[in-house]
């Protein structure tokens, strides 16, 4: 076994604790990765606020990067030295209909999550990247693409394939207008590459203060969603809207903004979602969760050929309390990352 040191919840509402704790020996199909820059998701503080008392230790982090240092023996896209990314899934059965069109976060008997998951061969729960060395199996790692900032990439691994997912499927581009609800730590990076495709971007955003923010992204137009008379100038002109905001909100209106035969596409999961069938006429609703390896890899290179990556801050492993708790006071411009190594 790999001995190992990291930050790991004990409970709700408690601060992350330093653990020490062991990493499989490698299968030959496995890479070792030494954690560099790893990522502060919404759903790493979800996860530990969701904590039942007398739960044992999790170390979250699901987004990171890295360098290889070992390989299985059957292992031949990575060698020692390699930088390499790494996101939320480590695993899948690789036979199912989902699977085999490289969609593994759908695996239908259940993926094996970076943390807070199980472990396909021996049932074991998966500990996160807050932590000096993490195994993956090989086929759920990375090449980082070069020239891009390590620590500005960790998020793409969520945040990015996330938002970057929805936009290829609906075949965003040239000629295309798009909408994108929400400018946080998923919002931003939708934009990003919504306008790297090609697309006239409208963001939707509830605090007029961040319009300047928005279009120095790239968004061609700003529209306060609480500004009735600016929601219905935009009414019926957009062919894609990509909503990103968490919280639960009213969906009409991004309905609304729809041409015929347009979608809305949600990321958010609220415990249910009210929409009105005549907001719906004409007009599809979808929700999307994160992509799949072909996915995560054509992100990347789109990423690594137009210079993209997340806005981060960076702040050192030892104050990940600190990103937690500016985190759950939105306190972030736009996502957090943590310098593991160095």
């Amino acid at each position: 076994m790999r001995t190992v040191t990291g930050y790991a919840a004990y409970g709700p509402h408690e601060q992350l604790r330093p653990l020490e704790f062991t990493r499989r020996d490698l299968r030959p199909d496995d890479v070792a990765v030494r954690v560099t820059h790893v990522g502060v998701c919404h759903s790493d503080l979800h996860a530990v606020e969701a904590l039942a008392a007398g739960s044992p230790p999790l170390v979250p982090g699901h987004e990171f990067t890295g360098e290889v240092t070992a390989v299985g023996a059957e292992v031949t896209r990575f060698r020692v030295g390699d930088p390499v990314a790494v996101g939320n899934i480590v695993d899948s059965c690789g036979r199912c209909d989902n699977c085999l069109a490289h969609r593994e976060p759908y695996c239908r008997e259940f993926p094996s999550t970076t943390y807070g998951g199980r472990d396909l061969h021996d049932g074991s729960p998966t500990q996160g990247a807050y932590s000096t060395e993490y195994v993956a199996r090989d086929a759920f790692v990375y090449a980082l693409p070069a020239g891009l900032d390590p620590a500005a990439v960790a998020p793409l691994m969520c945040a990015g394939v996330t938002t970057w997912a929805p936009l290829r499927r609906a075949g965003v581009g040239p000629g295309q207008s798009v909408g994108v609800v929400g400018l946080g730590g998923l919002g931003h990076l939708a934009v990003k590459f919504a306008v790297a495709l090609g697309a006239r971007v409208t963001v939707f955003t509830t605090s007029a203060a961040k319009a300047d923010d928005a279009r120095a992204l790239g968004a061609h137009d700003v529209v306060v969603s609480t500004d009735a008379a600016a929601m219905a100038a935009v009414a019926g002109r957009l062919d894609f809207v990509l909503d990103t905001a968490s919280g639960a909100h009213d969906l009409a209106p991004y309905l609304g903004a729809l041409r015929l035969d347009g979608t809305l596409c949600v990321l958010g999961l609220p415990e249910k979602y009210e929409v009105s069938p005549m907001a719906l006429l004409g007009r599809t609703l979808t929700v999307s969760g994160s992509g799949g390896t072909a996915e995560t890899q054509e992100m990347l290179e789109f990423c690594g050929e137009h210079g993209i990556t997340a806005d981060v801050e960076v702040l050192p492993f030892a104050e990940v309390n600190t990103a937690f708790e500016r985190l759950a006071r939105n306190d972030v411009r736009y996502r957090f990352v943590l310098a593991v190594a160095g």
